[in-house]
């Protein structure tokens, strides 16, 4: 039979509430971290779509561009 001295009981307590707190930051960093990844994601899909639309109006402001008359000397 073992017997703890209550100094090694305290410790050991002490030990499960800073494991506790480290398993409850871990998932509040997984969870902070899905958040972010999917932050990301959305930025990148938003900022392809914004490109392609000023690729767009790139190309019809050039037609427009191309179609007024010069100056000719």
């Amino acid at each position: 039979m073992l017997i703890y001295s209550l100094g090694m009981d305290t410790e050991l307590k002490a030990l499960e509430e800073k494991i506790a707190q480290f398993i409850q930051l871990n998932q509040r960093l997984r969870a902070g971290n899905l958040a972010l990844r999917q932050d990301l994601a959305s930025a990148r899909s938003d900022n392809m779509r914004l490109s392609e639309k000023i690729d767009i109006a790139k190309s019809r402001l050039e037609a427009l561009l191309s179609k007024i008359p010069g100056d000719e000397e």
